[in-house]
């Protein structure tokens, strides 16, 4: 009995990282605490959620480093979800730096639940957030998926696979797995994850944003887009100094309070627009919002009247970023936003009719039409009102001119694509003619 009570005591141990005082007498348990002490010593130094153990319920605190710690509560709820554990000797080591290979460990983890029977499964939130081509993958390549590192080879490679495959990270620039993660390093990650889960943020107000760290130029450009975009998102803040920390490397503490903030919307830091520098929250596609940064009080006002003229089409529209699309129907309506959830492509997809958008990145407006029988005749009045808004009083020369154009391709008559000035605006004419559809593309004119 006593030896048995000791054997559970050793693997509460090494699975739990809790130090606990046993006393073995008789010559047999001792050979059992010197076997169970081989294979613990196999994971020296290596934390165990790198090592693939289950955490189990242990006291409070759960790590004996983490008492007063700022970020104890994060690292008591991941090791509780399942998502990760300390080193053997019952310390979590809070302050060391992130590995690459535990980062993206914890980062696919992040995104499984743990069940009653300690078996995991892919959150549902986190499948319906994924493009179809990616479910498909999932559902595919990675069928039976277990969430458990490598007992052959290189513990982390199913982690970096699955990452690699969803376009998490691309694996290709990266020589050493279990090397320290830069701050660089992480909002790259987190750039790349956002765009398959999520959606990207206005760049033009990102960087304006992210300006405002005074390290921020030690960085290269591709490295400051990303850096922006963890700064926008509310993920990854900067210093009290100032600085975000180019260069520095991200604490295993500080790794978990940036993956809780990815995957819980509600721990993200809320960055506000401001109407004074032409900052505006629109709506996503995916139900959400995004601040844009408009480049002018011209195309501020352009906005507004977006929502107006889609309000002309009663409910045959919707407006998502900076982009009004005008339906045929209700049934079109619903077939394209079916499309766009699904990341539809495909030249047979279901379309809208018309479409009329701003590019506060390039200060450019633009209408695209699609000349299906009536597209014309449905969409004169949203059209006419952006453009008696944006062109005042050339607003009846552009009107003209987009109606003889449109009436052209219609009729199947091809048509070359075109340039003209007109009032204060170049405008670019794109003509497909098979698939009879006209861009106009509006800019400010140069010179």
């Amino acid at each position: 009995m006593v030896q048995d009570f000791a054997v559970m005591q050793l693997v509460l141990y090494y699975s739990g990282g809790i130090s606990m005082r046993i006393h073995l007498i008789k010559p047999r348990g001792v050979r059992i605490l010197l076997s169970l002490s081989l294979i613990v010593g196999l994971f020296a130094g290596v934390p165990q959620a790198e090592a693939g153990a289950v955490p189990v319920e242990a006291k409070d605190p759960v790590f004996k480093d983490i008492k007063g710690h700022w970020a104890r509560q994060e690292i008591e709820a991941m090791v509780q979800q399942g998502i990760l554990d300390g080193y053997p000797d019952g310390s979590f080591r809070p302050n060391e730096p992130v590995k690459v290979d535990q980062f993206i460990k914890m980062l696919i983890m992040s995104y499984s639940e743990q069940h009653p029977n300690l078996e995991r499964s892919w959150k549902s939130s986190f499948l319906d957030s994924l493009t179809e081509e990616n479910r498909t993958i999932l559902k595919q390549d990675y069928r039976y998926f277990n969430f458990k590192p490598a007992m052959t080879g290189y513990w982390a490679k199913p982690y970096i696979d699955v990452a690699s495959d969803l376009n998490f990270l691309n694996k290709g620039r990266y020589s050493d797995f279990q090397a320290n993660m830069t701050r660089e390093n992480v909002a790259e990650v987190l750039f790349y994850t956002l765009q398959e889960t999520e959606y990207l943020e206005d760049e033009q107000f990102s960087r304006s944003v992210a300006q405002g760290y005074g390290d921020l130029t030690s960085a290269s450009d591709r490295e400051q887009k990303f850096i922006a975009e963890s700064l926008i998102k509310g993920i990854m803040e900067g210093y009290p100094d100032g600085k975000f920390g180019v260069g520095r490397y991200v604490s295993r503490a500080e790794s978990l309070v940036i993956l809780n903030r990815l995957t819980d919307k509600t721990k993200r830091i809320p960055v506000l627009p401001r109407a004074d520098m032409l900052q505006r929250l629109v709506p996503t596609n995916g139900g959400g919002q995004k601040i844009v940064a408009f480049p002018d009080k011209k195309m501020w006002d352009a906005y507004d009247t977006l929502k107006q003229a889609g309000q002309l089409r009663g409910t045959n529209y919707d407006l998502f970023d900076t982009t009004l699309r005008l339906f045929k129907d209700e049934k079109e309506k619903k077939a394209v936003q079916e499309n766009t959830a699904l990341g539809a492509t495909s030249a047979k997809a279901a379309t809208e009719e018309a479409a009329i958008w701003l590019d506060p990145a390039y200060n450019t407006y633009g209408i695209t039409v699609r000349l299906r029988e009536g597209t014309q005749a449905r969409n004169k009045e949203p059209i006419q009102l952006f453009a008696n808004q944006l062109f005042s009083y050339d607003a009846i020369a552009f009107n003209r001119w987009f109606d003889a154009i449109c009436a052209e391709v219609e009729a199947g008559r091809p048509l070359a694509s075109k340039q003209a000035d007109l009032g204060d605006y170049t405008v670019n004419v794109l003509v497909d003619n098979p698939a009879k559809t006209v861009v106009f593309s509006i800019a400010i004119k140069k010179g």
